[in-house]
């Protein structure tokens, strides 16, 4: 699945606009109807959490390694053939940038990724999606380590109310699995760590969300298939037949979708509507799983998510004001 996807959890959008380098002018776009990826968001965790649990395809990076491979080739025909990366030729793609500075935070991204998946094999995605919640506070965390901002009294007050929710909800799930919590922790801290590193070596080297995922798809790709032998083996292809290739191609299809919508959305919405747009699909990913999955959460975990949702909007509403 993943955070994507949460992108590929380009999991958060509203994240990645604050944290990374404004992308350079696009053309004028008709203001026609769009299909939001936080639309496809939902849809795409739905398929790799029922990929990964209810078809019993228990291989993660093999999964995550796929939509990337498709993420690289989609990118690539899309640069040849449609005017969606205009900003491709504008950046100076030296040898010495690659190694300084998209192969670290390829590594970052990788690895968040590959656990981000991980973690559907041990909890509920309406669980997982709470402990997201968490995920603006970590990024906060890391980059007033790196000097990159500062936390007054209000902001404190925000991350203590967030993380008290998180805390209250977590001590509310009736299937915890530590394997699973530790997981998820380590993909938001990765997650976090990948977005200050591209606040501090981005900087200058403007790109899109589809120019950074022509760079970074081929480099998280082989990451992972120089990982896959070691720990999934040559399983993920011998189960493929059982899972169909029809069902991995539209779970990669969706997943690529989602970062060629978030051109569109990031163009043409504000920062406020795109905060509003998460925390709504954060509340349809939640209802929706424990609709369709099962696992439904506890009043005590509904409560804690609540304040950690109260929080959340006051923290990203704050952040979209600036």
């Amino acid at each position: 699945m993943s955070q994507n996807q949460d992108q590929i959890e380009i999991k958060t959008l509203e994240s990645e606009r604050r944290s990374s380098p404004p992308p350079a002018p696009q053309p004028a776009q008709s203001h026609k109807p769009k299909l939001s990826p936080y639309v496809i968001i939902p849809i795409w965790i739905a398929l790799s959490s029922a990929i990964l649990s209810s078809f019993k395809f228990e291989y993660p990076i093999f999964l995550v390694t796929f939509h990337l491979t498709v993420s690289t080739i989609g990118t690539r025909v899309l640069a040849k053939f449609t005017n969606l990366l205009p900003d491709l030729k504008d950046v100076n793609m030296t040898r010495e940038t690659w190694v300084k500075r998209i192969l670290p935070i390829g590594i970052f991204f990788s690895g968040s990724l590959i656990f981000s998946n991980m973690a559907y094999l041990y909890l509920s995605v309406s669980f997982i999606q709470m402990l997201k919640a968490f995920t603006p506070v970590a990024i906060l965390v890391v980059s007033s380590a790196f000097g990159l901002s500062s936390m007054d009294k209000k902001t404190f007050g925000i991350v203590s109310m967030i993380s008290t929710g998180v805390c209250v909800a977590s001590f509310g799930e009736v299937f915890w699995d530590t394997t699973g919590f530790t997981v998820q922790v380590i993909a938001i801290l990765l997650e976090a760590s990948r977005l200050v590193m591209i606040q501090l070596i981005l900087t200058n080297l403007k790109m899109s969300p589809l120019t950074s995922m022509y760079f970074f798809a081929p480099v998280c790709a082989v990451i992972n298939a120089c990982i896959l032998p070691f720990t999934e083996g040559w399983e993920p292809f011998v189960h493929l037949r059982d899972l169909g290739v029809f069902v991995l191609a539209t779970n990669a299809s969706v997943a690529f979708g989602l970062n060629v919508a978030a051109v569109f959305l990031i163009g043409a919405a504000s920062s406020l509507v795109l905060t509003l747009a998460g925390i709504g699909k954060d509340l349809l990913l939640i209802a929706g799983s424990a609709i369709i999955f099962g696992g439904y959460p506890t009043a005590l975990q509904l409560f804690g998510y609540s304040i950690a949702l109260g929080g959340l909007v006051l923290f990203k509403t704050q952040g979209a004001k600036k």
